[in-house]
């Protein structure tokens, strides 16, 4: 899979409230928080199921009630569509779970 031109890339952001593009390290990232741990995780496990189905799994960690996620493809040493479609879901399943996105 290709990486994704400047132009795409920017255009994906527009969709990704709260996301972020670091040019230094070429990944997607964003932050969450959550009303408790439980939501937080709850968070997590809907999306390392969303994923494994898709065969490409998020560098992430978990304090308490915050949730931080990068997103590369590793094999192509960058941001591809496939890192588009996870945070687009990962997006939604923050709203079902009470995520509210960190600046």
């Amino acid at each position: 899979m290709a990486l994704l031109s400047d132009e795409l890339r920017s255009m994906l952001l527009a969709e990704l409230p709260g996301w972020t593009y670091d040019p230094g390290s070429h990944v997607l990232h964003a932050a969450y928080r959550f009303p408790s741990f439980v939501e937080a995780f709850s968070f997590m496990t809907a999306c390392a199921l969303v994923a494994e189905k898709m065969n490409h799994h998020p560098n992430w960690s978990n304090v308490y009630a915050t949730v931080d996620i990068v997103l590369y493809s590793h094999d192509e040493g960058g941001v591809t569509e496939r890192d588009g479609a996870l945070a687009r879901k990962m997006v939604l399943l923050a709203a079902q779970h009470g995520g509210v996105p960190q600046s």
